[in-house]
């Protein structure tokens, strides 16, 4: 497996492509299917991803082959590195994928100067347990509005890098 930057319009198109299969089939049961159309829309479209770049997000593809598996979108914050997305395609979920992602993170936020990676994951994830592996602990909760009626409920957290 390899990670490959997301630049073109035609990756970005990719890129949201696979956020749309990756989200549908595995937030819908967690969150419902009113709430990941919302924020597909809103977050995970080309439209958002090509805005969110043009910001100062930084956007990866997995590829496992020739083929694109997963993604992540990493932004500066504070002194962190806010890992924004983090996604594997349920055929390649434990597979090493996520880790290989997250040694990706932590190499861009070393060669920045930051001193930690933060992220939040919704609290029904069964990918905290995955985090927690990871090195990550559980700074607590966090509710935020994002629009439309809906709330994210997650939990913020954090691993400090070495």
């Amino acid at each position: 497996m390899r990670i490959v930057p997301v630049i073109s319009p035609e990756q970005i198109a990719l890129c949201a492509s696979l956020a749309e299969t990756i989200w549908r089939e595995f937030y819908t049961p967690i969150i419902g299917e009113a709430q990941v159309a919302y924020m597909l829309r809103a977050f995970q479209s080309a439209g958002a991803m090509t805005e969110q770049i043009q910001n100062g997000y930084r956007y990866s593809f997995l590829y496992d082959g020739e083929t694109a598996v997963g993604y992540c979108a990493t932004v500066p914050e504070d002194d962190a590195l806010k890992v924004s997305k983090l996604y594997v395609l349920k055929t390649v979920r434990g597979k090493g994928g996520g880790h290989l992602m997250l040694e990706h993170c932590e190499a861009e936020a070393k060669a920045r100067g930051l001193k930690r990676l933060v992220l939040t994951v919704n609290r029904h994830n069964p990918s905290v347990a995955f985090y927690e592996r990871e090195g990550f602990t559980n700074a607590g909760p966090l509710v935020q509005e994002i629009g439309g009626g809906y709330v994210m409920d997650d939990y913020v957290m954090v691993r400090p890098l070495a």
